[in-house]
């Protein structure tokens, strides 16, 4: 079988026995009604689990609208302008509405990208601010001892509305609901208390009911309650395709679930090999971006198998702390143990990497140097070929082999979880 697998601007092509190859991953087909703004205009008419936005909210309430930075990409101008119409026919005035966005831990934004993100309409009407971790209040605590500091803006609101997307999330399950309080207006102490539990088993991909993280985030709503989400489903465009709106945990689930139509994969057993791809430019420009190509292929590989990770990387590993801590670390076992004492953004992706390994080996298939590659604890090659090669060189020629073109986007379960 020969394939054809995405790296950069010039794809990369492989032969694999065709007696070897146990699957090729792609995204279902899914009817798409309509797409953009009037589906989210649709979602708002038909909520989850609650009235409709109307009946919820009411005059002189001072009302947050929590919304995503500009390291996500929630399309928040295209959402936005159907919640404020529903707030005006409730005869909401402009002054009583606060745009926060929630930076979790990231910087603090320009006017300019504020605007951006919002659109100039919605920048010009209502007053938008970033979530401020240094000005909170602490509303209590839950039970694995997480704090629940929230952003005072967010914290003194009369209602709360949740806005977000809803993609695969390698730790929390997905991301969306609740997760615009818990990590996106709380403080870096309860965010790297939350997020340390990255290392448990259970806190995974397409994984919420008993998963830690998840668990944990929504618990601590019951101190910061958020009165409405609208969440939206993107595609590989960054398109809205499906929205849901309504409680934070009911409709919730079922943008989870619909996500799950597109991109969950049921495979009958683990393979060997795992060939995965983020399907080559922009997406595999840095290794912090094809790590999660990587981390979704993980569900797929055999205990002691092999990844052969497959991304250009042109631009190397993309973030600071991330390389910081790929390339200062004495062994992959060092970088878990500390990210459950020192949660940094950057550093987790580096210790998600480390899980991986300790499960398979990392085959690279990147631009990067060679010796730097063998540095960053993974073995080097230039074609996607040479690393099959020497795959079935370690693991046997009758090695099971399952190929992951878009592995971003594809999440591999096996049958019956």
């Amino acid at each position: 079988m020969k394939l054809e697998i995405g790296f950069g601007t010039t794809p990369q092509l492989v032969e694999v026995p065709d007696a070897n190859v146990i699957g090729v991953l792609t995204p279902n087909q899914v009817e798409i009604a309509c797409k953009g703004a009037p589906v989210v205009a649709a979602a708002l008419q038909n909520p989850i689990g609650t009235p409709v936005l109307g009946e919820i909210i009411h005059p002189g309430e001072k009302i947050v609208l929590i919304t995503s930075d500009a390291t996500r990409p929630v399309p928040s101008y295209k959402i936005l302008p159907a919640i404020l119409e529903e707030l005006w026919r409730a005869k909401v005035h402009p002054e009583d509405v606060t745009v926060v966005f929630a930076l979790g831990s990231h910087r603090r934004q320009t006017a300019a990208e504020m605007k951006k993100l919002v659109g100039e309409a919605v920048f010009n009407q209502v007053r938008c601010v970033d979530g401020d971790p240094g000005d909170f209040v602490h509303m209590g605590e839950t039970a694995l001892g997480t704090p629940v500091d929230i952003t005072r803006i967010v914290a003194e609101a009369d209602r709360r509305i949740g806005v977000g997307n809803i993609e695969y999330h390698y730790f929390a399950g997905y991301s969306g609901g609740a997760k615009a309080i818990m990590p996106g207006v709380s403080t870096r102490a309860a965010i790297q208390s939350n997020h340390s539990r990255m290392v448990l088993p259970s806190a995974a991909a397409g994984r919420l009911e008993d998963n830690p993280v998840r668990m944990d985030i929504e618990e601590a709503i019951a101190y910061c309650p958020l009165d409405f989400i609208v969440n939206v489903v993107l595609d590989e465009h960054k398109e809205i395709i499906h929205a849901v709106a309504g409680h934070y945990i009911q409709a919730h689930r079922v943008g989870c679930r619909f996500l799950d139509s597109l991109y969950r994969k049921e495979i009958q057993r683990q393979a060997d090999i795992v060939i995965v791809s983020q399907g080559g430019a922009p997406k595999d420009l840095n290794l912090y971006q094809t790590q999660k190509a990587l981390d979704n292929a993980k569900h797929a590989v055999s205990k002691g198998g092999v990844i052969i990770l497959v991304g250009s990387c042109k631009e190397g590993l993309g973030e600071e702390v991330f390389e910081q801590w790929m390339t200062q670390a004495p062994t992959p076992e060092s970088m878990v143990e500390r990210i459950q004492r020192d949660f940094q953004l950057g550093g987790h992706k580096a210790a998600a990497i480390a899980l991986v390994l300790q499960n398979a080996d990392i085959y690279l298939v990147s631009q990067l140097d060679p010796d730097f590659v063998r540095d960053i604890f993974m073995q080097p090659y230039s074609s996607v070929q040479g690393a099959l090669d020497a795959a079935f060189t370690k693991l046997g020629g009758d090695a099971s082999v399952l190929v992951m073109p878009y592995g971003g986007s594809t999440l591999p379960v096996m049958a019956g979880e």
